[in-house]
C-alpha cells in the first residue's frame, strides 16, 4: 500500500477474516492496528472514514465526536453494545453489523452447553482428567422430552428451537413479534406471559438484546417461579440475567444448573458476581464464544466488510442498526432514485435558492413519487437523499454528514419542511415508469392540498420552482426544470440560459465561453411546456411583442469542461435575448 493515498482510510483494531478485508482492499486503504490502547484509538481515529469492531472495542461518544471523518462503524457480530447508537445517529453515522452470520454457530453452542450441563460433562471431564473414576458423582438427565422454554424466538431463538424439536424436545416461547404461522411451522407453542413460560419449562434460554427492557428480566422473581431442579441458559447478552440472584439460586439448590457464555463485563471483575458465577461448581461457563467458530468469524467478517465497502462506495446501508429495514426488492429499485434525488435538491439549491423567494427555509418541498417508484413504502433513503442534495452546495464547509441516518434531525433544525406523496399515475410523462418531482411551494401556498404539478394556471414565473426526473437503469434524467420542459444528465459542471429561441444565441454563448477557454462537451435544448407556451403567448397577445416570442422562450442547457466564473454568468446575461444564465455543478 503506498504511504499516501486518496482512497477513504478503514480502521481495524481487531481480528477479523483476511478474506473479508481483501474485499476492501482494492478500492479502500485497510490500516490493521490491533492493541490499541483507548487513548492511542482516540488519537487516530480523526483520520479514518470506516471502523470494523468486534466485542472488545469501545466505540463512545468521546470516541464518535473525535471522528470527524467517520462515515460508518461496522460490528462484526450481531450485538451492538459496544457501540453508542444514539451518538452515532446524531453525528450521521451509519452502525452497521452482521445479523445472520453467526446465527447458527450461537444456536449449536446453545445446544452444546445445553448437553453438556445435562450430562456433567465438563465437571466429569475434569474429574477423569485428575485421575479420579466417579461414574455416580455425574449421573445427568435426558434432554428427550423435557421442556425448553426460549425468550425471544428471532433467528436464533428460532435455529435452537428446531435443533432442541430434533433432540425429542417439547419448545415453547415468550416473544410478542413472533410470527405465529413461522413458530407453529417449528412445532413451538407461543406463550403469552413470562410467568406461563417460566413455571413449564425444564431447561430456559434467552435470545434476546440487551435493552432497557430485557436488562435483569430473569432476576430473583422469576427465577422463584421455575420448577425446582429446572437449568438456565445464557448465549445472548450478559446482563439478561441477574448475575447475583442467578448464583444464589444455584446456591439453595433452586436452579440445578446454568450455562453461561456472557457476563456482565468481559473479562469478569476478580470477586465480581460474573466472576464467582464462573467459580460455581455447577455452573457450565465458556468464555464469549457463541460466535467463535471458524465459520462464522468468515461469515460475519465478509458480511459487515462489504456493507462497508458498499456504503463508503454510495450505496444504501442493508443490515443498520440505526436507519429503517430496506427489503432487498426495495434497495434495488431505490439505489438510482436516491442519487437522482440528491442531485434534485442540489440543483434546486444551486439553480433557484440564488433567485427571489428561492430559500429553503421560506419554503415547503413537495417530493412527489408517480408511477412505480410509488408503490414503495421505505423512501427514508430518498427523504435523506433531498436533505443532503438540498443542504450540500452550502453546508461543505461545515463537513456536515448528511444521510439516511440523522436527515430527519438535520432537516427540523434547519427548518426544512417535505411532504412526501405517492401517485401511481405516470402524470403527464406517460414514457417514464418511474416519476420523481420536486415542488418548492412558497408559505403562502403550503398546504396539505396536493400541488399542482402542471401548472397550467396563470402563476408567476418565479413561483414555478419545479423539478422532475427519472432513471433508465442507472442513467439519471432530468426531465422538467421550471416551466422548460428537459432531457439531460444531471452530471458534472452545466451552463443553463434562459433564452428566446432565435438565430445567433448558441453564437453568443460559444463566443463568450470560448473567450474564457471553457469548452463545450455537449448541449441541449428544453421548450417551454406546450400549456406555458399556449399561456403565455394568450397572456401577450395585444401587446407591442411579437406573439410567436414567447412561443420561442427556451432553456439552453450545455456540459462545460469547468467552472464558471460570475461574470461569464453576468456577460451572458446582459445579452439581448437572454433572460438568465446559472452555473451548477453536480
Amino acid at each position: 500500500m503506498p504511504l499516501f493515498s486518496n482512497h477513504p482510510k478503514v480502521l481495524v483494531p481487531e481480528k477479523l477474516s483476511q478474506d473479508g478485508l481483501a474485499l476492501m482492499r482494492s478500492s479502500l486503504d485497510v490500516h490493521e492496528r490491533k492493541d490499541l490502547s483507548a487513548d492511542e484509538l482516540l488519537q487516530i481515529i480523526p483520520e479514518y472514514d470506516a471502523l470494523l469492531v468486534r466485542s472488545e472495542t469501545k466505540v463512545n461518544a468521546t470516541l464518535l465526536r473525535a471522528a470527524r471523518r467517520l462515515k460508518v462503524v461496522a460490528r462484526a457480530g450481531v450485538g451492538v453494545d459496544n457501540v453508542d447508537v444514539q451518538e452515532a445517529t446524531k453525528l450521521g453515522v451509519v452502525v452497521v453489523n452482521s445479523p445472520s452470520g453467526n446465527i447458527n454457530s450461537a444456536a449449536e453452542h446453545t445446544i452444546a452447553l445445553m448437553m453438556s450441563m445435562a450430562r456433567n460433562i465438563p465437571a466429569s471431564c475434569a474429574s477423569l482428567k485428575d485421575g479420579k473414576w466417579e461414574r455416580s458423582k455425574y449421573v445427568g438427565v435426558e434432554v428427550k422430552g423435557k421442556t425448553l422454554s426460549i425468550i425471544g424466538l428471532g433467528k436464533v431463538g428460532l435455529t435452537v428451537a428446531r435443533l432442541a424439536k430434533g433432540l425429542g424436545m417439547n419448545v415453547n416461547a415468550l416473544d410478542p413479534y413472533a410470527s405465529a404461522a413461522v413458530a407453529a411451522s417449528a412445532s413451538v407453542a407461543l406463550v403469552s406471559s413470562l410467568t406461563e413460560l417460566l413455571t413449564s419449562c425444564d431447561f430456559l434460554t434467552i435470545h434476546t438484546p440487551l435493552i432497557a427492557s430485557t436488562r435483569g428480566m430473569i432476576a430473583e422473581a422469576e427465577l422463584s417461579q421455575m420448577k425446582k431442579g429446572s437449568r438456565v441458559l445464557n448465549v445472548a447478552r450478559g446482563g439478561t440475567f441477574d448475575e447475583e440472584a442467578l448464583l444464589a439460586a444455584l446456591e439453595s439448590g433452586h436452579i440445578a444448573g446454568a450455562a453461561v457464555d456472557v457476563f456482565t463485563s468481559e473479562p469478569p471483575a476478580p470477586d465480581s458476581p460474573a466472576a464467582r458465577l464462573i467459580a460455581h461448581p455447577r455452573a457450565v461457563v465458556t468464555p464469549h464464544l457463541g460466535a467463535s467458530t471458524v465459520e462464522a468469524q468468515e461469515n460475519v467478517s465478509v458480511d459487515v466488510c462489504q456493507q462497508v465497502l458498499e456504503i463508503l462506495q454510495g450505496s444504501l446501508p442493508r443490515s443498520a442498526v440505526n436507519v429503517p429495514i430496506i427489503l432487498p426488492e426495495e434497495y434495488k429499485k431505490l439505489q438510482p432514485f436516491v442519487r437522482l434525488v440528491e442531485k434534485l435538491g442540489s440543483l434546486y439549491t444551486q439553480h433557484y435558492a440564488t433567485t427571489s423567494g428561492g430559500s429553503m427555509t421560506q419554503n415547503t418541498f413537495d417530493l412527489i413519487y408517480q408511477g412505480e417508484l410509488a408503490s414503495i413504502n421505505n423512501t427514508k433513503p430518498l427523504f435523506a437523499a433531498l436533505i443532503k442534495g438540498l443542504l450540500s452546495p452550502i453546508s461543505s464547509t461545515e463537513g456536515l454528514n448528511v444521510n439516511i441516518v440523522n436527515a430527519e434531525l438535520v432537516a427540523r433544525e434547519r427548518g426544512i419542511f417535505v411532504s412526501e406523496q405517492h401517485s401511481r399515475d405516470p402524470s403527464e410523462h406517460s414514457s417514464y415508469s418511474s416519476l420523481v418531482t420536486l415542488v418548492a411551494r412558497p408559505p403562502s401556498r403550503s398546504s396539505s392540498r396536493a400541488p399542482n404539478t402542471d401548472t397550467s394556471g396563470p402563476v408567476p414565473t418565479q413561483q414555478q420552482r419545479i423539478i422532475s426526473g427519472t432513471c433508465s437503469g442507472d442513467q439519471l434524467l432530468i426531465t422538467r426544470l421550471g416551466r422548460f420542459e428537459a432531457s439531460f444528465e444531471p452530471e458534472g459542471t452545466l451552463l443553463i440560459c434562459e433564452n428566446y429561441d432565435s438565430p445567433g444565441k448558441i453564437g453568443v454563448v460559444g463566443s463568450i465561453l470560448g473567450r474564457e477557454g471553457i469548452n463545450i462537451n455537449f448541449m441541449t435544448v428544453g421548450p417551454l411546456s406546450p400549456k406555458h407556451a399556449i399561456h403565455q403567448s394568450a397572456q401577450k397577445e395585444g401587446t407591442p411583442q411579437p406573439k410567436d416570442v414567447f412561443l420561442k422562450e427556451s432553456l439552453m442547457i450545455l456540459g462545460i469542461d469547468r467552472n464558471v466564473p460570475s461574470h461569464v454568468t453576468i456577460d451572458l446575461a446582459k445579452e439581448s435575448g437572454i433572460i438568465s444564465a446559472y452555473a451548477v455543478t453536480l
